[in-house]
């Protein structure tokens, strides 16, 4: 696997997929992003890491971003280079962002190996979303078409959802090599049994938690307003804040100035994924308060689906892709970028605990219909029909 970020901290996708195929008697290779104090080269539960010196550089400019997209591109196909007269690669998967980053395999599909294209995000969108874009603009179109050539190139493109499916389909992909992966918890990891002592960090209360990138997309900001509003209303209540992005100094600065510090807490730690469900279940609530835009109105958040894992209730935005897989009966949804719709959802909940207690038990539904176990199995079968192709 070849992706553009640090693992396995930082990418709970690649570490499923990879521990699906490890249980599925496949060897996994991962080249990656390398933070500082990391090691270049070592094994993470069973996982061979292999770390290229390039490090994120989020929030400083298209042309920076582009610049570390292509040191990235370089040394992950010199890496590859290298690597595979040793290990004979039965396959090769790529992550995007960037999508342009599969072409690093060039000489190993020359030869005859198998590529897949995981598109975590549709760049197109990302782009449009990010920079205010039209969809019918240069940048995006020249987007498209590098999404496109870059499916062409793939033996198999899979994402993240059936309307992103559908979306590739449209614009041109092949219907028959696109496949979709959810990004599911896994229910070893994100059972319901997780025990938490609630008492023992102190922060008793009426609890939130959003954890993920901190972006100003993402709402976090709506969030801090809105329980700046109820405080006086819920003078118990406290929002944890788990995660790193370029968005987080400002937003450390917001809550500063508002004198939140009492009611916002900012958990800075990198954990790893099988420590995250007991944060989670410390909380009475997940909130995913996302803003509109082309990209996010698309993406259905892997944290809602571990709130889900996890079985605490939700406030989300109502955006297209949450409401294909979450009703009103299952989660509290509120307008995207309505403070005072947030706020009053905040306060819904916090006074009427039996509609706390039912969305808990409503949102199991998604859980049975939605599983990472039968999920990874289609993933890892997958993979094993492209090799014996």
């Amino acid at each position: 696997m070849v992706v553009h970020a640090y693992y396995p901290i930082g990418e709970t996708r690649v570490e499923r997929e990879a521990h699906a195929l490890l249980a599925g008697g496949f060897e996994v290779d991962v080249l990656c992003l390398q933070n500082k104090n990391e090691p270049a080269e070592e094994i993470v539960d069973g996982v061979h890491v292999y770390r290229l010196p390039v490090r994120r550089h989020k929030g400083q400019g298209l042309v920076v971003q582009s610049l570390e997209y292509l040191s990235f591109f370089a040394l992950a196909f010199l890496r590859l280079l290298t690597l595979h007269p040793r290990r004979r690669y039965g396959t090769i998967q790529v992550h995007n962002l960037p999508d342009f980053l599969v072409f690093s395999t060039i000489l190993q599909k020359l030869a005859g190996v198998p590529v897949i294209l995981d598109l975590h995000d549709l760049m197109p969108e990302f782009f449009a979303g990010s920079y205010d874009r039209s969809m019918d603009s240069l940048p995006v179109r020249i987007l498209k078409f590098q999404e496109w050539l870059s499916c062409r190139y793939a033996d198999r493109v899979i994402t993240v959802t059936e309307t992103w499916r559908q979306t590739l389909i449209k614009r041109g992909v092949p219907a028959h090599k696109t496949f979709v992966v959810m990004n599911l918890a896994d229910e070893r990891i994100f059972g319901q049994d997780v025990n938490v002592d609630r008492e023992a960090n102190g922060r008793n209360g009426f609890r939130l938690i959003y954890h993920g990138t901190i972006a100003q997309r993402y709402g976090l900001d709506l969030l801090v307003e809105a329980v700046d509003q109820v405080k006086s209303d819920i003078p118990d209540i406290h929002l944890t804040i788990h995660g790193s992005g370029e968005f987080r100094d400002e937003l450390m600065k917001m809550v500063q100035e508002r004198s939140l510090e009492k009611y916002v807490y900012f958990s800075v730690n990198r954990l790893p994924s099988s420590d995250l469900p007991k944060l989670i279940k410390s909380a009475d609530v997940g909130v995913v308060p996302y803003r509109y835009d082309i990209f996010t109105d698309g993406i259905l958040p892997t944290k809602l689906m571990e709130y889900a894992a996890v079985g605490i209730p939700v406030i989300a935005s109502r955006t297209s892709a949450i409401t294909d897989y979450f009703d009103s009966q299952m989660v509290q949804l509120f307008s995207p970028g309505d403070v005072g719709e947030l706020a009053s959802s905040i306060r819904l909940l916090y006074n009427d605990r039996q509609q706390l207690l039912q969305y808990k038990q409503n949102i199991e539904k998604f859980n049975q219909r939605y599983n990472w176990k039968s999920v990874a199995a289609q993933y890892v079968q997958l993979v094993e029909q492209l090799q014996k192709k």
